[in-house]
């Protein structure tokens, strides 16, 4: 049985037990584009306790609200889901995001609390027919995104709305309406009540999506930007190019690099990409022929995790985040670097992303990818597996070597030796620690510093 089957027999059994029941929001509006819904919703004029009595297997989410999810077959992703909610009108949204309150209703009053137009279709499975109290097929054919009713209104009662229009223009190709883009405009700022957790995951589609930078454009031009990623504002208007023949600004570039990065983008990319300049605003410098940014990846790298963790994103997504925007030029010289650390840095479970990255960023300047290709190469051919280490703390303790901070330096040093190929065996390793200690030893009183009251 497929999961559209499942959404039919559901409604199948509340006609069957007297009771009206629909498909309702987003999978009718997906059905009408041709789409494949991700879930199927059902509305009904059935209360929760009539549902629950229907079905074997359900799961009261949200009784308070009228909304139950019936569990159908069992799938390798776990059991099938329909949410079933009872026809309903809103009270009150004191919070800006939840309803005070419901009031069990009929279709046409629960579409009217609906978000936008596209969204408040029903669709009667068994009939094939649809159900549109509020215009929303005309504007699905004419390609608008409008909000049902008074758009203040409308983002007054749940402030992530502003969000999901922005995610929704995008994801459909849609222009908004004047007077729900005005509203929007208006209210951008009030997004903040929004949890972090909902703010991050709006901003998860968003970025995933292919058509992610003009999304994050429109972000932007209502006003999202500022209250959710003040730190990327002061790319707007920053000149990218040579001061003589500038090509656009920042922000621009950044634009262009998100469209370089292809359709099957993880977020943590497509998020490192849209922040890996972050840090030039803060560190702008100027020669007669270019600007400069000394050490903007270190700062970006900072902001980057300081966003992160506003947006309590978790820790994997945002050290791999911090981790692209730091190396995000890291690789450009990599024919030119040290075996050693070009090695440690392919051996990242990150790397192939980081050459993502290195691409989109390279063909978004208009700049060669030589350096990419050299990567790659060397990829294959070995460079991303790390040898074991070819001595260990306790082989310096075997050594007469004490414990203390030369330890550190000591098996640093024989590891890049190691990397870079200079030495290849045990033997050749404990000759360098050696070397090292006499060196260091005759160097004076600074180097030894490190190694004061150890006898070697």
């Amino acid at each position: 049985m497929t999961e559209r089957e499942f959404a039919i027999e559901v409604v199948q059994r509340l006609h069957q037990a007297g009771h009206q029941a629909l498909w309702a929001g987003g999978c009718v509006r997906d059905e009408l584009l041709g789409k494949v819904p991700k879930d199927y919703d059902v509305a009904t004029d059935a209360r929760p306790e009539q549902v629950q009595r229907l079905f074997r297997r359900t799961v009261a989410i949200g009784a308070s609200f009228g909304v139950i999810d019936v569990l159908g077959p069992r799938t390798e992703a776990g059991y099938m889901r329909v949410q079933v909610a009872t026809f309903r009108s809103d009270v009150s949204y004191t919070d800006g995001r939840h309803p005070d309150a419901v009031v069990f209703s009929s279709a046409c009053e629960d579409a009217q609390r609906r978000d936008f137009t596209i969204n408040g279709m029903f669709f009667d499975p068994l009939e094939n027919r649809l159900i549109d109290y509020v215009g929303g097929q005309e504007d699905l054919k004419n390609r608008i995104l409008c909000a049902i009713g008074d758009p203040v209104a409308r983002f007054t009662e749940d402030k992530l709305r502003m969000l999901r229009a922005v995610r929704m223009a995008t994801r459909f190709d849609l222009s908004i309406d004047p007077a729900t883009l005005a509203a929007m405009r208006a209210m951008a700022r009030e997004i903040t009540v929004v949890s972090a957790e909902r703010i991050a995951e709006e901003l998860r589609q968003l970025l995933v999506h292919p058509r992610r930078a003009l999304g994050m454009n429109l972000f932007h031009d209502v006003g999202l930007a500022a209250p959710i990623l003040p730190e990327a504002l002061p790319m707007k208007g920053l000149p990218y190019g040579p001061p003589a023949a500038p090509k656009g600004d920042l922000w621009d570039h950044v634009m262009c690099v998100l469209d370089q990065l292809g359709n099957d983008v993880s977020f943590p990319l497509a998020f490192a990409a849209f922040l890996h300049d972050v840090g030039k605003p803060r560190c702008v410098g100027r020669t007669p022929d270019r600007y400069t940014y000394y050490h903007h990846e270190h700062i970006g790298r900072r902001l980057a995790g300081e966003i992160s963790l506003r947006l309590k994103l978790s820790n994997e997504e945002r050290n791999r985040i911090e981790w692209l925007v730091e190396k995000h030029q890291y690789l450009c010289d990599a024919q030119q670097m040290k075996p050693n650390k070009v090695k440690r840095t392919l051996a990242h479970p990150g790397i192939q992303e980081l050459l993502a990255l290195h691409r989109a960023d390279a063909l978004a300047a208009g700049r060669g990818t030589d350096h990419i290709e050299f990567c790659e190469r060397m990829l294959h051919a070995g460079w991303g597996e790390l040898p074991s280490p070819l001595v260990t703390g306790d082989d310096l303790t075997a050594q007469g070597v004490p414990r203390g901070p030369i330890y550190k330096r000591l098996l640093d040093a024989v590891r890049e030796a190691q990397l870079d190929g200079s030495i290849t065996s045990k033997t050749q390793a404990l000759e360098l620690v050696a070397r090292l200690i006499a060196e260091w030893t005759s160097q004076g009183p600074r180097e030894t510093e490190t190694i004061e009251g150890e006898s070697l």
